[in-house]
């Protein structure tokens, strides 16, 4: 019996996503971009060390349809790397697609040189690819462009829910037309690859939706949980997840991930790639975590504290930050807001070895009025006195008293 086929799947590097980074003069990218390129560099080196036979790309290499060139060579370096090592197969995402479907994609490039051992994957097909330790097939299903599948006349006299149904119904069909080749194509032993960028229906999104570009279309999950296929590696939805659900007639149907962290929304959510053995009728997959940037959203509460800076940069001593993408978020009274002292914590937040800080927001608790059921402009000074001491916290022995002195000066000044 051979060796299962080696398998490296990752997808949505998103290579220009700079949120929370400054330049960095050396190469004039965003040092975000810089964290983007580590994490493939880490998946080339994992691919190294364990002799991958395979690599597949489930899309979105940039987070523009129009990257920047500096941007477009460190990926281009990249991808050369990972084809030294293995045939490559790049999926179209649709990130990676124009606005025009005249034009060409960002993946286009590597079609149009011919680059050795890789193989753009632009429409929906299917390829019997040799390895060194044996064949698979790979079946490609990128991502559904409306336009190209349905056509503008197609369209004509359809809502948009009908334009959907039927994109949805003809995209079952040419996943079912794949799934069909592959088992008349294969042989016993040849296992068999789907790699799709797109939603399936019940997966779990994440911060994707923030930088979706267009309308989306789900997938029945049925339609890729087929036991013609080994296993099914998808990119689109950037939460590492399973869609399978330990189900033994089916293959896994895998997201992978985004490798790196975009926005807090991804904050706790482990990021990387997996690294699958694959057989016929067997898939022994992985989820690798990569070194991602950390995001940390720090809460500290000063409403009752005399000392609220203090308070805050003790709380920064206590977490992990160095390192990290920070945010804070503050409960604060009127008072002590007016005593925090801003500048010393993102001093603080600096030695603790931040790598950015992307944001400071105090929330400032104003409810005396509120719970009153009026505005404190009709309130006597008497009254505005007396909330004060119950927002401030003074015992009722000692409000009744305080107050009691204070109507004796109101009386002494009025007479």
């Amino acid at each position: 019996m051979s060796e299962p086929i080696r398998v490296l799947h990752f997808a949505d590097v998103h290579i220009g996503m700079e949120n929370y980074g400054k330049i960095d003069s050396e190469s004039g990218l965003s040092r975000r971009v810089h964290d983007y390129l580590r994490r493939i560099d880490e998946m080339i080196e994992h691919a190294r060390e364990r002799d991958v036979d395979l690599v597949v790309f489930a899309g979105d290499a940039f987070r523009s349809r129009n990257p920047d060139p500096t941007q477009q060579r460190a990926f281009a370096q990249r991808i050369r790397a990972l084809a030294h090592l293995a045939p490559t197969a790049l999926l179209v995402g649709n990130h990676d697609l124009p606005v025009n479907a005249a034009k060409a994609s960002t993946m286009d490039i590597y079609h149009t040189l011919d680059v050795p051992n890789i193989w753009v994957a632009l429409d929906y097909e299917l390829r019997r690819i040799s390895t060194k330790r044996g064949d698979v097939i790979v079946g490609a299903a990128p991502y559904p462009v409306r336009a190209r599948l349905l056509g503008d006349d197609s369209r004509r006299g359809l809502t948009i829910a009908e334009q959907d149904a039927k994109l949805e119904r003809i995209l079952g069909e040419k996943l079912a037309e794949l799934a069909g080749q592959a088992e008349s194509l294969a042989d016993e032993t040849t296992p068999r690859l789907l790699v799709g960028h797109f939603s399936v229906e019940g997966a779990v999104w994440g911060s994707e939706r923030l930088v979706m570009l267009g309308r989306d279309v789900t997938v029945d999950l049925e339609a890729l949980a087929d036991p013609r296929w080994d296993y099914v590696a998808l990119g689109h939805i950037h939460r590492h997840q399973n869609l399978r659900k330990d189900r033994r007639d089916a293959p896994p149907v895998v997201y992978c991930g985004s490798p790196e962290r975009i926005d807090f929304g991804e904050e706790a959510e482990a990021k990387g790639f997996c690294w699958v053995e694959l057989a016929r009728d067997r898939a022994d997959w992985q989820f690798i975590e990569s070194k991602a940037r950390a995001m940390r959203t720090l809460r500290v509460d000063c409403r009752d504290v005399d000392n609220p800076t203090r308070q805050v940069i003790g709380a920064l001593k206590e977490a992990a930050l160095d390192g990290a993408i920070v945010r804070l978020e503050l409960r604060l009274t009127p008072e002590s807001e007016a005593l925090l002292d801003e500048s010393a914590i993102i001093e603080a937040l600096k030695r603790a070895g931040v790598f950015h800080i992307a944001g400071m927001r105090k929330d400032v608790e104003r409810g005396a009025g509120a719970r009153l059921g009026r505005s404190p402009e009709g309130l006597s000074p008497l009254e505005l006195l007396e909330r004060y001491f119950e927002i401030r916290g003074v015992d009722e022995a000692r409000r009744g008293a305080l107050l009691e002195r204070a109507r004796d000066i109101v009386k002494g000044g009025m007479g």
